[in-house]
């Protein structure tokens, strides 16, 4: 299977660009380590998830912005103190300029950790793709995101997800007049 990474702020800004951009309904817990891209944005407590794309620098959706983020990576369980995370503050966070909170446009951002990730087995950077992704192309999907599509259940452990890319016109019937040429769909 050619499993194409779709960084959780694509997940997020366009399977479902307003009411359900926390779900991962359908998924599975990944098995440990196993994505160990995937972080998880904190301040206090998990709020977003992201994706390590080099030793210093974190992908994630522009709607996660906040001013203070502490990056925790090589979590499973957010709930757990494991004994191999790392706890990086941000030390910078950009939003994209042209960013659009009404209708999640540009919904995209980046975070300089303080200091770079230890690289190992629990943590590594995921490559960004050097093309959008065709139509039907099988993506893994990842987070700590609402299990259920009505009513509430945010697991502690790390959910994986198995969808393909739809194309551009399944995608517009779906969210008629909310996709804009910056988004694609999954699911």
């Amino acid at each position: 299977m050619n499993l194409l990474l779709i960084l959780t702020f694509v997940a997020a800004a366009v399977a479902a660009p307003f009411d359900d951009d926390d779900k991962i309904v359908g998924g599975y817990i990944c098995e440990e380590n196993s994505v160990p891209y995937q972080v998880s944005l904190n301040s206090g407590y998990h709020f977003c998830g992201g994706s390590l794309i080099s030793e210093q620098w974190v992908v994630s959706a522009g709607h996660c912005y906040k001013s203070r983020i502490q990056v925790r990576l090589g979590e499973h369980n957010i709930e757990v103190l494991e004994g191999n995370e790392q706890f990086i503050n941000a030390a910078k966070i950009i939003r994209h300029p042209k960013y659009n909170s009404r209708t999640l446009d540009n919904d995209i951002l980046l975070i300089k950790l303080s200091s770079p990730a230890v690289i190992n087995s629990r943590v590594s950077a995921i490559s960004l793709p050097t093309a959008p992704p065709a139509a039907g192309t099988e993506s893994l999907i990842s987070g700590w995101g609402n299990t259920l599509s009505s009513g509430a259940d945010y697991p502690d452990e790390l959910q994986c997800l198995d969808a393909p890319v739809l194309s551009q016109a399944e995608c517009e019937a779906s969210y008629p007049g909310k996709i804009t040429n910056n988004m694609f769909c999954v699911g």
